[in-house]
């Protein structure tokens, strides 16, 4: 009796997990996406905007859902807190246990590079929408060829690291011409991809550069590296650094009295509000590439960055905050085109004919050089003007006049 009833319970359980896994049928309308984020730990800036702005979207998402008398979308979020080995255990489960039709998030490089190859495992689709190392989208890395399309699940919203300097350029050789510059960054993959891409730029714009230092994330006392820029004596300094590293930076070279023709930011960091909040005067006037502005001709995005201030007020978000955004519709978009087939591979069949437009701008997965699935994009450039991050490169696009040449003495008195 004991095992029949145990038996009874096994069949029971099995039911509901049919029913709950079999997205889109009666009585189970909601249809289960993973999405990956650093919820916990150094990182938990970024992780924070991007679920609020995931969660945001949803709202409106089920919302439209609804009235179409259409299955919601349930995202099932997991912390990777930053860390590799997390993130791969945070696939792992939202494969294996919470059966996820796709996963989407993916914002630490390391950690993404990391999970992808395990969504690559399970044939899982892999829609990344920040992290940037240029290996994510390239079949190669996975040992698979740039012909395989068919069996690379792993897709990316956002710009390679590679190019996250293309806007800049434009501005550098237009306007700062600078003949020097020295690259600070962060020892992880983003920092360190970013830096030899930025020496390509250099090379190319005829920038001489007298020094390329890494850091340890965490690192609390930058002054000996600042001293090392300072004796350089560089027109350029171009910074790879998550938030708090990037206030750090620019707090001590304002101590440090550093003042170069420019400082620059690769995005990151440099473009989110805790930026301004924790480097204060420091902030001013410093530049950054970036990815998106609310300010961009674009459908939606300053509907999108007033909605998201509404709800959750502060500043409004980031470029961050617009790739988890858009990606969440593109989640949307590629589900309703499954007809009500939800297997991994009428996903992937769906997002490989993705050709749709969102807040962050066109999306449409292609291949070019070593990369398949990638998402290609025009980048701009921000500067922090009056404590407010204005869009001031390309020209024709600006909300804000580029304030250069910059008096620092003068910018950064209190």
């Amino acid at each position: 009796m004991k095992y029949i009833k145990t038996l009874l319970i096994l069949i029971l359980t099995a039911a509901l997990m049919i029913g709950i896994n079999g997205c889109g049928k009666k009585g189970h309308p909601q249809l289960k996406v993973g999405v990956l984020l650093p919820l916990t730990g150094s990182m938990a800036n970024f992780g924070e905007m991007e679920r609020n702005a995931f969660e945001l979207a949803k709202a409106k998402i089920n919302a439209e859902r609804a009235k179409a008398g259409m299955d919601s979308i349930q995202f099932i979020y997991e912390d990777d807190t930053g860390k590799p080995d997390v993130g791969r255990a945070a696939m792992e489960k939202l494969i294996n246990v919470n059966k996820v039709l796709m996963v989407t998030g993916g914002y630490s490089s390391s950690v993404t590079f990391t999970a992808a190859a395990v969504a690559q495992q399970y044939r899982t689709p892999f829609l990344v929408n920040t992290g940037s190392v240029d290996k994510i989208t390239e079949p190669e890395a996975f040992n698979l060829t740039t012909n395989d399309g068919d069996k690379f699940y792993i897709y990316r919203l956002n710009p390679p690291v590679s190019e996250y300097a293309s806007g800049l350029e434009g501005l550098l050789a237009e306007v700062v011409k600078p003949k020097s510059v020295f690259i600070i960054h962060e020892n992880t993959a983003f920092g360190t991809k970013g830096a030899k891409a930025f020496q390509k730029s250099a090379d190319k714009l005829g920038i001489k550069v007298l020094g390329v230092q890494s850091y340890s994330s965490g690192t609390i006392d930058f002054k000996p590296l600042l001293s090392q820029v300072k004796k350089a004596n560089p027109d350029l300094v171009y910074m790879i650094s998550y938030v708090m590293d990037a206030a750090q930076i620019m707090k001590q070279a304002r101590e440090l009295n550093l003042k170069p023709k420019l400082f620059v930011g690769a995005g990151a960091g440099f473009t989110m509000p805790a930026f301004k909040e924790n480097a204060g005067v420091a902030s001013r006037r410093v530049c950054s590439a970036t990815l998106w502005h609310k300010a961009l001709p674009i459908k939606g995005a300053k509907e999108f960055n007033d909605a998201f201030i509404a709800k959750y007020g502060g500043d409004g978000p980031d470029y961050h905050g617009a790739e988890a955004y858009s990606a969440a519709f593109v989640v949307d978009n590629v589900l309703k085109r499954c007809k009500g087939k939800y297997d991994k591979e009428t996903v992937k069949k769906a997002l490989d004919a993705t050709d749709m437009m969102t807040v962050f701008g066109p999306v449409k997965f292609q291949a070019y050089g070593k990369k398949i699935h990638q998402n290609k994009m025009a980048t701009y450039v921000v500067q922090w003007i009056h404590g407010d991050l204005k869009l001031i490169w390309p020209k024709n696009l600006a909300n804000a006049q580029f304030e250069y040449p910059i008096n620092w003495d003068k910018i950064w008195a209190e």
